[in-house]
């Protein structure tokens, strides 16, 4: 069992990503399509392949769609295991199955963490970071490194609140923005997948999770995040294009909260 590692990154290559990722949250440019990101990492995510004998299969990351991905249909939290691939792996539909994708080392310049939903012998059912929401695959238990994360986050949709847990005692409670009517904030089990702080601005932690209703934020893949917001007037109601508002005291708490770590989006 290896110690869990966060990381913030403040890579100036990594800043018009997370523009383009947090466009539509802001209320800032658009809900229309625009040219995928350039520069380096994650511009390529929606082209990047892996070769799987003769068909080819997508990396799994937020760039990207995963065909014939389970979905994952729990609700409730999991032991806290996650897992970080030594080296690309594949990702099957079942055990033993056929490959679907490539789970890659990084996501957005970070390490990937990805949280444990089911086992089974000597496979590893994980949450992926692709469309659609709630994709999950198996994955070789052999060369993971494995931790636990303490953390839990819950978002309850019909309250507008989140609440952050370590070792099941709560740390915190806040009431947050939310998805309006038209862009609510997707529902189900997904994950912490990055921590970005473009030009050592506030924390923004994009999580494994896309917009239902959005194909792209201003040319990004309409990933959801949580982070925070000047105007503390918005906490509490249903505003943002999907992703969750919070106050500067649960964004420096949720700081501590290690990548994988699971978030449980209730209705």
């Amino acid at each position: 069992m290896t110690a869990l590692r966060k990381r913030a990154i403040t890579v100036s290559a990594l800043v018009p990503a997370t523009a383009l990722l947090l466009a539509g949250c802001g209320g800032g440019p658009g809900r229309g399509s625009a040219a995928e990101p350039s520069g380096g990492g994650p511009s390529t995510g929606t082209s990047a392949k892996a070769a799987a004998g003769d068909a080819a299969v997508p990396e799994a990351t937020t760039f990207t769609t995963v065909e014939g991905a389970p979905a994952d249909d729990g609700r409730d939290a999991t032991d806290g295991l996650v897992v970080r691939p030594a080296k690309p792996l594949p990702v099957l539909d079942r055990p033993g199955g056929h490959r679907v994708a490539t789970l890659p080392t990084e996501q957005l310049g970070g390490p990937t963490w990805v949280p444990v939903v089911e086992s089974s012998g000597d496979w590893r059912r994980v949450l992926l970071p692709s469309r659609p929401n709630r994709a999950s695959g198996w994955i070789s238990a052999a060369g993971l490194r494995t931790a636990r994360s303490p953390y839990l986050v819950t978002v309850e949709l019909g309250e507008r609140r989140l609440t952050l847990r370590r070792s099941g005692r709560t740390v915190g409670r806040w009431r947050v923005a939310i998805g309006e009517a038209a862009t609510p904030t997707p529902a189900g089990r997904t994950f912490v997948m990055a921590q970005l702080a473009p030009d050592g601005k506030k924390l923004v932690l994009p999580l494994g999770a896309h917009s239902d209703t959005l194909d792209t934020f201003g040319g990004g893949p309409g990933t959801v995040a949580l982070h925070g917001w000047h105007d503390p007037a918005v906490f509490g109601r249903a505003v943002t294009h999907g992703c969750v508002r919070v106050p500067d005291d649960a964004l420096r708490k949720l700081s501590r909260v290690p990548l994988g770590t699971l978030v449980l989006i209730n209705d």
